[in-house]
């Protein structure tokens, strides 16, 4: 008898709480092996195929691509386990007593011959940070009215079973149903007040006393600090999960309550007023007074984290900026000199990154983070070399791990394979965390200088400019030469400007007289 089991979004690792439907890679009624990925989703970091650990057939996807999923809320149900006798034949090509179908017509595939009922208990155990393929605990949920699904997927009726194309046979013919869905959920009527005695339900417990439902430590954070009772907040996720969303609408429409009542002027266009409860607009008509030819583009996704990660470095970190000129002419030179045909070829970035190794090790004072809960500077013995890569999808920055033990051939080979994966979009959150400090060669634009925001937890980052053709005195008589100008942002909280000063000093040395770096080898 086929069980059908439900995977759920997975802790994806550092602290993520949601992700975003980017491409589904099976179809429902599909069969799929354990281990097989079945959807590609975005989370603040990257781009991750999730493998599902349970092999059998897709009775029900939820969600449609574009949708934001929390963690822990179902992605597929898979029927899995022998497929009974009497839904023999319902697909194409299967033979009586082999095949599965669905309730209304809807064709079921049969579950691979690997795939037996024994595998499919115990699941693949390969598994992601934070969930496993053992038997899921009991979950408790709240039933929602009529079972609908703000994701915009396959609702869920009462009872908690999972609805589909195929979904209604695995429903029946699967009393283990997994995920955590209690039997007496069944019980709820569609108004999920009342059970099958007439006693009171889910919904009557909620009339009195309402849990708030908040999964994202942002979010509490968020309302904290700017003195926003949640439970005041009416959530727009899945079985009322409040979003962040939620909270900076709910901040902004007390921000304008709050703002003086100004008259209009006689022909002036009233702004739109939001009823509490209501849907709100999107587009052009989200905001009061705004333009007809106006874009909005959500800030969430890649884009969210890296705007909420600028934010919090400059709310946190008392950074400062100094910044030198150099001549780069025999960098280039030395360069030139290492790319002899035969040998592979060195970067440019490898060179400066090289550079930075060197000048932690002689500063490492800026190769640190500071612990703001003991209130402690903590310096970190491995250099974890982040540089910044602009792809297609937006910034994002890299890290060469254990950068100071690396040879420069070893650095650019590793920085060219990081910009080739991160191009197309397959880095890892392994190679996109924990750096301790940045390489930022914003010279690539074209422009000379800058005041880059910090990577944090970080305390500094470097910041390289163009390297162009300027007038400059070179052993007391005036040439062309090739300048470069560096810039160091660092966290004043770590150092003072002397140490500073002397880091980025020691740098352009090195830019302008490469051989220093003989002595560190």
């Amino acid at each position: 008898m086929a069980v059908v089991r439900e995977f759920t979004l997975p802790d994806l690792g550092e602290g993520l709480t949601e992700a975003t439907i980017v491409h589904w890679l099976v179809e429902v009624g599909e069969v799929v092996a354990i281990d097989q990925p079945v959807v590609e989703v975005e989370t603040a970091k990257a781009m991750v195929e999730v493998p599902c650990p349970y092999g059998g057939v897709v009775t029900a996807r939820f969600g449609e691509e574009g949708a934001e999923v929390p963690v822990g809320e179902p992605l597929v149900t898979v029927a899995v386990g022998a497929v009974p006798d009497d839904l023999a034949g319902a697909v194409p090509g299967t033979e009586p007593g082999s095949g599965a179908g669905a309730q209304g017509g809807a064709p079921e595939a049969a579950a691979p011959p690997a795939a037996s009922a024994e595998e499919a208990d115990s699941g693949s155990g390969n598994v992601l940070v934070g969930y496993g393929t053992g038997a899921a605990a009991a979950r408790r949920r709240r039933i929602r009215p009529g079972g609908a699904s703000p994701l915009g997927g396959a609702q869920r009726p009462p009872g908690g079973a999972a609805t589909g194309p195929a979904g209604a046979a695995g429903a029946d013919h699967a009393p283990g149903v997994s995920g955590g869905v209690h039997a007496e959920a069944a019980a709820v009527g569609p108004a999920g007040t009342t059970g099958a005695d007439g006693a009171p339900g889910a919904g009557a417990e909620e009339a009195g006393s309402r849990t708030v439902a908040v999964i994202s430590p942002l979010v509490r954070r968020m309302a904290r600090e700017n003195g926003l009772d949640l439970s005041e907040v009416t959530g727009s996720g899945r079985d009322g999960l409040i979003l962040r969303t939620d909270v900076e609408c709910a901040i902004r429409e007390r921000q304008e309550r709050e703002l003086p009542r100004v008259v209009p002027l006689p022909g002036a266009v009233k702004p739109a007023v939001t009823t509490p409860g209501a849907a709100r607009p999107t587009g052009a008509a989200a905001g009061a007074g705004a333009l007809p030819d106006e874009e909005r583009i959500p800030l969430k996704g890649m884009v969210g984290a890296a705007a909420e990660k600028f934010s919090r470095s400059r709310r946190e970190i008392p950074e400062a900026t100094c910044w030198v000129d150099a001549d780069a002419t025999e960098l280039l030179a030395a360069r030139r000199a290492m790319n002899v045909p035969g040998a592979p070829k060195v970067s440019l970035l490898a060179l400066l990154a090289r550079i930075c190794t060197a000048a932690l090790a002689r500063f490492p004072q800026l190769n640190a983070t500071v612990d703001t809960k003991t209130q402690e500077i903590v310096r970190l013995p491995a250099v974890h070399l982040g540089f910044a890569a602009q792809t297609e999808r937006g910034l994002v920055v890299p890290v060469v791990r254990d950068a100071h033990a690396r040879t420069v051939e070893d650095l650019s080979a590793e920085i060219a394979r990081l910009t080739e994966t991160a191009r197309a979009g397959g880095l890892s959150l392994a190679e996109l965390t924990h750096g301790t400090f940045t390489l930022n060669n914003y010279g690539v634009f074209g422009v000379d200088g800058s005041t880059p925001i910090i990577n944090h937890p970080e305390a500094a980052m470097l910041g390289v400019g163009r390297i162009a053709a300027k007038p400059w005195v070179h052993e007391g008589e005036l040439a062309v030469r090739q300048v470069v100008q560096l810039s160091l942002t660092f966290d004043h909280r770590v150092c003072d400007g002397g140490t500073a000063g002397g880091f980025l000093r020691f740098v352009a040395d090195c830019v302008e007289q490469p051989a220093l770096l003989l002595r560190t080898l």
